[in-house]
């Protein structure tokens, strides 16, 4: 079944055409990757599936009855706890509960019943939790205010919000941008488990190998799907860029061999014939156009020279803010060959530490020895918010550099990292995400760092730009410290990994299939930890009569299921047995028989309900 078909889309912005003629079919529980280059089209897309754009021409057609759900564009604030905030993005569970406190009508009351059953409205604050816990919120932080929270956690809950309503059609824009790693594994988890469509937007090359099921390729105003995740995309345009190449080669050749015969004897009497059928058949050769990208990305950063190890030592460091510490008692030498990802969960200190070896931060106790030549290139992940927007990358540039420094030599340093003649000259503010991305690690890089400390460096770094950062770190001279929610980024840049918790940094011994592993136990240490009893020691005769007074409701409501099972099964057998009877449909209206027959279902759909919570008290019961 199709849950959403796009045919002879057509979208200009300012007379710019962004597609024209496209066409995409989305089938029932099947997950898109979105690709393309920045400022393709992709989000304008999703903004067209939504309403939120009117589209040039073409339809766009969801299916009857389905349900789609996009991230706000805006974070969710005001004084609502977390947990009611995701349960109120919910419009018909909210509108249906509220209707059970006016509605008296028996009949209404039953089907609102039924529908809440339906949408399974009695779980839904456990199915909340579990994304907010997901997502990086314990059960404390689940209960405090949404605007007590940052921007960027905010924008965790809109995600939240998105997850939890289970749709038909799940639309997601960058979604990792605002998560850390351990969230982002949680994410592509859930995603993977998900039982309707999805399409996602994302340079996250990880997500779309092992969360997707094809690719959406919007490239040259038309959208083409690929089956498969992210790398048989790669293989088949890559097989089919050699195969446009070959081909391309095979018609040049052949157009300059008959060109050279015209050439000749276009003059010659007796060759005339000849050449105007050359001349002919040189019209009829087919322009083969070649799939050839772009200019590849690349990024070069500067040869740093050498230092004598280490370059950094921490002995017994305490940092924090305010007096108050963070990270304590914090051991680490750093030589210019490390790699090092800093594994944690956000607000356990990630950061802070960056800004300590960044020498942003002073020490509240212990020593940090550090090579008095050393320095440091630190790429925070909130630096553009500080970019003067009325500013070009050039004065930024000179800016850093000094007056000593050349125009020459300022462009040749971004032109490092792709900023070319052009993007080198315009106003900061026309800049897209990924373009500041690549000015400040120009402005990071400008005076060759031996040490490299990147807080998330690839939020807004397109796929392309990603593989140009990790070519460029493998051949880096100098120290990386990661901080990155990519999974494959600390996979191929990171030869060590170092674990923030617990106030300190202790490494860990294993790679992120390891780590994944770590978290899923830890989870469900938490889960089992939750759902322990926390009980004083006791003597065992009075346990022993406790646990017997503790089971008595339970056994009182297996009681009663089993009567309300008996009475409604009666119940529904007496109404299929009249409707079975051609007597029935002689004597009554069809819209009487319409809500006998509903009736009928409700039964049913409550005896299924019963039995489900039959069989779970039981195993309580047989567990005590």
């Amino acid at each position: 079944m199709t849950v959403l078909a796009i045919r002879d889309l057509t979208i200009r912005i300012a007379g710019r055409p962004l597609l024209e003629n496209a066409g995409l079919v989305v089938d029932t529980g099947r997950k898109v990757g979105l690709v393309g280059r920045n400022g393709a089209g992709k989000s304008t897309l999703l903004r067209a599936i939504t309403g939120q754009l009117q589209p040039d021409g073409g339809e766009i057609r969801l299916a009857s009855r389905a349900r789609m759900t996009h991230v706000a564009q805006e974070a969710p604030g005001g004084s609502q706890n977390l947990l009611d905030t995701v349960l109120a993005a919910d419009h018909e569970r909210a509108d249906l509960l509220a209707a059970l406190d006016t509605e008296t009508d028996g009949h209404a009351l039953a089907e609102i019943h039924e529908r809440l059953i339906a949408i399974r409205a009695d779980s839904a604050p456990s199915r909340a939790a579990v994304v907010l816990a997901g997502l990086g919120f314990d059960a404390e932080a689940q209960a405090r205010p949404v605007g007590e929270f940052s921007g960027g956690w905010r924008m965790r809950v809109a995600l939240a919000q998105a997850l939890f309503l289970e749709p038909d059609l799940l639309l997601l824009d960058e979604p990792t941008n605002h998560l850390d790693l351990e969230a982002t594994i949680w994410l592509e988890g859930w995603l993977s488990r998900f039982s309707g469509a999805a399409i996602v937007v994302s340079h996250d090359r990880g997500l779309l190998d092992r969360c997707v099921d094809a690719i959406a390729h919007l490239d040259k105003q038309k959208i083409t799907l690929y089956p498969g995740a992210f790398e048989n995309f790669v293989r088949v345009r890559s097989e089919r860029a050699a195969q446009q190449a070959a081909l391309a080669e095979k018609v040049s050749a052949q157009r300059a061999h008959m060109q050279a015969f015209v050439d000749r004897f276009r003059a010659k009497a007796s060759k005339a014939r000849q050449a105007q059928s050359r001349i002919k058949a040189l019209e009829k050769l087919p322009d083969v156009e070649t799939l050839v990208e772009d200019a590849p990305t690349r990024f070069a950063f500067p040869d740093p020279g050498e230092l004598s190890p280490p370059i950094l030592n921490l002995e017994g460091v305490t940092v924090g803010y305010d007096g108050r510490p963070i990270l304590r008692s914090l051991n680490l030498r750093l030589d210019q060959e490390d790699r090092i990802a800093l594994l944690g969960a956000n607000g356990n200190g990630k950061s802070t530490l960056a800004k300590l070896l960044a020498g942003r931060m002073d020490t509240m106790a212990g020593e940090a020895r550090r090579d008095r030549r050393l320095k440091v290139g630190y790429f925070a992940q909130h630096q553009s918010d500080e970019l003067d927007l009325d500013g070009t990358p050039l004065t930024h540039m000179q800016q850093a550099l000094g007056m000593t420094a050349t125009e020459t030599q300022c462009r040749a340093q971004l032109a490092r990292f792709g900023l070319d003649v052009e993007r080198a000259t315009t106003r900061i503010g026309a800049l897209s995400g990924g373009e500041k991305a690549r000015l400040l690690l120009a402005l990071c890089t400008r005076e060759a760092p031996h040490l490299l400390i990147l807080d998330e460096p690839t939020n807004h770094l397109d796929i392309d730009a990603r593989d140009a950062l990790v070519k460029a770190l493998a051949g880096f001279g100098g120290a990386v410290v990661l901080i990155t929610h990519d999974p494959d980024m600390v996979t191929l840049v990171a030869d060590r990994l170092l674990l923030v918790a617990d106030g300190g940094i202790t490494p860990f011994d294993g790679d992120l299939d390891d780590y994944r592993a770590y978290l899923a136990d830890r989870a469900r240490a938490a889960r089992q930890a939750n759902a322990a009893p926390k009980e004083k020691p006791r003597d065992d005769r009075r346990e022993r009569a406790e646990a017997r007074a503790a089971l008595a409701p339970l056994r009182e409501r297996v009681t009663q299921i089993e009567a309300d099972i008996a009475r409604m099964t009666r119940e529904a057998e007496l109404i299929a047995k009249k409707l079975a009877d051609p007597a029935t449909h002689q004597r009554f209206k069809p819209a009487e028989i319409a809500k006998v027959t509903q009736k009928h279902g409700f039964l049913t759909k409550q005896v299924a309900t019963l039995e489900e919570e039959w069989l779970s008290l039981q195993e309580k019961l047989e567990a005590a």
